[in-house]
């Protein structure tokens, strides 16, 4: 709090005013002066109006202009004045509003930006673009969040699918090392003798032991049109430490109308991610035929369809892919996005055909994508958020 702000109702009008944007029929009569004056110039460079009058009729036409000095210099106003989570906004905000995404092509800039997944989404969008002197700028700041990411991703996905892997391969007659006691005593609560206060168990249930060979195959399926930008580098992490996993398989496919297969390249993500090509159609019906082609043990498969379905190719083809590999065994995962932001705009009518076929689509967050994956390995029910 500041020191023109002491008292709660002076605070209060603060507030306001900095909300309000400092119109003369605001009704606050509150004047800023010091840090709260620049954090208003700040907010009124972006949220000003183009034709240089704010919402209630004040001149407000600062602006940004168009020269990356001013810009970095407003970067460097807002990281100072707000949390990390609003520059991130702001950011995006500026990007959005004011067209400033060819600013970001120059060095100077990126290392100015505070560096998230949407920021990553807006820079492989310009990756053609892009002059030799900001790729390898452009590298470090995509090498940046998406080693954060793996910090906060991989070790809860590497255990949850270590533990359905192991589940999915119980034996019936276990070594006693073997034994999973739990499901076992479940599994035999009916024998149960009171008076020597003891189960008699007549089945056992274990654990598979670990295997070095390959017990499940992944196959990413990825839309790279430009709305799914954020899915693409959440996908891409994944893939990442999905095959970093001895006893899984992992295959990852990118498409628009043309599909690209990143596999070999899944031991860098950030070369995953420079592979993509953000924006263009939609085939999901060629993609779908690729990945089936490289399906060895529809058992042993989950294929995860990552689009929005808006289909450039042919549906009822596509919907017979589907039903095809579900009939063979395979499990398919239809998800509208993997990132924090919800579902996107995406085409009902294909979802509810998917549905139909016993794969509904859904929106996934990061956090829930670990669960997800084990359930579709020991082919256990989804868990599908209640707002999907």
């Amino acid at each position: 709090m500041t020191a023109e702000a002491t008292d709660p109702a002076q605070e209060r009008l603060r507030r306001w005013r900095l909300v309000l944007g400092g119109d003369t029929a605001d009704g606050t009569g509150c004047a800023l002066s010091g840090r709260d004056a620049a954090m208003d110039g700040a907010l009124t460079a972006l949220y000003g109006r183009k034709d240089g009058r704010s919402q209630g009729g004040r001149d407000r036409s600062a602006g940004l202009g168009a020269s990356a000095p001013s810009v970095a210099r407003w970067l460097g106003d807002i990281r100072t004045y707000f949390p990390s989570s609003v520059v991130q906004v702001m950011q995006r905000d500026a990007i959005d509003r004011l067209g400033l995404a060819t600013l970001l092509l120059e060095p100077e800039m990126l290392e100015a930006v505070e560096a998230d997944v949407h920021l990553v989404g807006t820079l492989l969008s310009l990756n053609k673009a892009m002059p030799e002197t900001t790729k390898e700028t452009a590298r470090a700041v995509v090498r940046k969040v998406v080693e954060d990411l793996e910090k906060r991703l991989a070790t809860r996905t590497r255990a949850t699918l270590t533990g359905a892997l192991d589940r999915s391969a119980r034996i019936s007659r276990p070594r006693h090392h073997d034994i999973d006691w739990n499901r076992t005593i479940a599994a035999n609560l009916k024998h149960y003798l009171p008076e020597h206060r003891t189960i008699v168990p007549e089945r056992l249930i274990g654990f598979g032991r670990a295997a070095r060979s390959t017990k499940k195959e992944v196959i990413l399926c990825i839309d790279q049109s430009g709305s799914m930008a954020a899915s693409v580098v959440y996908a891409s992490v994944f893939g990442a430490v999905l095959a970093s996993m001895r006893t899984i398989s992992t295959r990852l496919v990118v498409f628009d109308t043309a599909v690209v297969d990143l596999t070999d390249q899944l031991d860098d993500p950030v070369d995953v991610l420079f592979g993509t090509q953000l924006g263009g159609g939609t085939d999901i019906n060629r993609a779908l035929a690729y990945c089936q082609s490289q399906i060895t043990r529809p058992a042993d498969t989950v294929v995860v369809l990552i689009s929005d379905l808006y289909e450039g190719g042919i549906r009822d083809e596509m919907l017979k892919r589907v039903s095809a590999m579900r009939a063979s065994g395979v499990q398919f995962v239809t998800l509208l996005a993997l990132s924090d932001e919800g579902a996107p705009a995406y085409d009902r009518e294909h979802a509810a055909a998917l549905a139909a076929l016993g794969a509904p689509a859904f929106a996934c967050t990061p956090d829930l994508f670990p669960e997800v994956m084990a359930a579709a390995i020991e082919k256990r029910p989804l868990p599908i958020p209640d707002a999907a």
